[in-house]
């Protein structure tokens, strides 16, 4: 039976195989030469992942293996698909990349205890919640949301660290003060409360998740931070009854505030009605929305093939932020309803064994900040899937690994980090001899 980093290192060998094919059709579709550099490619990204997989075998030797050849793949596949839209983009996003592999490195070096992040979960937490503000604070807007920070020639969406740092608060609180929660409840009409004393930290979450939705105009942060939270309640608790009032708590709040703020109340319309003639205008209307079905359906079931969707016209965007918000409309319109499920299966692999990790995990702590990581990232997946796909709002959120953006390629791979090293700490404390 092969070792888990064996394991590891032959998953990526498919990877490196499927970027070198994907480079390849997009310069077939560009009617390009299709030579030596194209195996470059691959070759060069296989090197990366390996070089990082080298790391891992040193520093994290009974860590998950899988986790790591997933991230792979889906960076692969997002690397493919921004060349396919713009070389320039798809070199930014490979420098993205190898940044992210240093810090993915720098994470498990520093982090050695993960105690360190219990003991410090408040310092985290103010931490948090300056990065949440410092878009408003700065101006800067991306499609009508406070999203990022433009510090000279470099700019970055601190949600995707600070999403990062209230799962960690969270799940520090919750290992210290879940025994109390459940044992000090109090009920009303048959409905189980938290303490009161102790009901502080869903009004202070809930309170965040409004500020996002009506000061920074993130609706999609607000759902990932808050719908996280409410994981991590569930998990710690037990308690369905404590995730029913929070949910209730996040309707009202966005039931009054699409009645009363004028932008959250566009971006409902927009929503339920992407067709319509008084929406449909190119500047913050429902155009993106609806040119993104037209490029899905367009695809069928395998896809017009790489190259193949209509990006612009003479100069006009046909699909407007095809690299970002977009990205999964055009990856599904150009492989095809099969391509589009392919994508969220490995997805929902990773989202598996990042539970998987959260039940081997033996610490309170190590197994709430699993559950935690997992659940936002899948959240976040849910929240881009579901708005192109008009199951909720659109909202700025970006595809994990596979969107332009080095704000959410960093904090992926430091999520990714973490849960690598919660992994190898539970394997390492009790090594089951079996395959996990």
């Amino acid at each position: 039976m092969l070792s888990a980093r064996n394991r590891e290192l032959f998953g990526l060998l498919p990877v490196a195989l499927t970027v070198a094919a994907g480079f390849a059709a997009v310069l077939i579709a560009a009617e390009a030469e299709v030579n030596d550099l194209t195996l470059t490619y691959g070759l060069a990204f296989l090197v990366l992942c390996l070089l990082g997989h080298i790391f891992i075998r040193l520093r994290l030797p009974n860590a998950d293996p899988y986790i790591f050849p997933l991230t792979a793949l889906l960076a692969g596949i997002g690397i493919v698909t921004v060349y396919r839209i713009d070389p320039e983009l798809a070199r930014e996003q490979a420098q993205w990349f190898v940044l992210a592999l240093v810090v993915f490195a720098a994470t498990v070096v520093v982090v050695r205890d993960l105690s360190v992040l219990e003991r410090y979960r408040y310092t985290i937490a103010a931490g948090a919640f300056v990065l949440l503000l410092l878009p408003r604070l700065t101006g800067g807007i991306v499609n009508g949301a406070y999203l990022q920070v433009n510090l000279g020639p470099l700019s970055f969406q601190p949600t995707e660290l600070a999403k990062l740092a209230v799962v960690v608060f969270v799940a520090a609180y919750l290992a210290e003060t879940r025994e109390i929660l459940v044992t000090q409840e109090r009920r009303f009409l048959g409905v189980s409360f938290p303490p009161p004393g102790y009901f502080g930290p869903m009004i202070a979450i809930w309170a965040v998740a409004m500020v996002m939705l009506v000061f920074i105009r993130d609706l999609g942060s607000a759902v990932m931070f808050f719908g996280g939270f409410l994981a991590l309640l569930y998990v710690a608790t037990g308690r369905l009854s404590y995730v029913v009032l929070g949910l209730g708590m996040f309707v009202l709040g966005f039931a009054f505030f699409s009645e009363t703020v004028g932008h959250v109340q566009s971006r409902v319309d927009i929503w339920q009605h992407p067709l319509d003639p008084a929406l449909y205008d190119m500047a913050g209307g429902s155009y993106q929305i609806a040119q993104g079905m037209f490029t899905m359906s367009d695809g069928g079931v395998l896809g017009s093939g790489f190259g193949q969707s209509l990006l612009s016209v003479g100069g006009t965007q046909i699909l407007p932020a095809a690299q970002t918000d977009s990205i999964y409309a055009l990856f599904t319109g150009e492989t095809g309803l099969v391509g589009a499920i392919g994508l969220l299966l490995i997805y929902l692999l990773f989202i598996q064994r990042g539970m998987k990790t959260a039940i081997i995990a033996r610490d309170a702590f190590s197994k709430l900040l699993a559950v935690g990581l997992t659940a936002v990232f899948a959240l976040q997946v849910f929240v881009i899937v579901g708005g192109v796909t008009t199951v909720i709002p659109l909202t700025g959120v970006t595809l994990p690994f596979v969107s332009y953006g080095g704000s959410s390629v960093v904090a992926n791979f430091i999520l990714v980090a973490l849960l690598l090293i919660i992994s190898n700490k539970a394997r390492s404390e009790e090594m089951t001899g079996g395959v996990v």
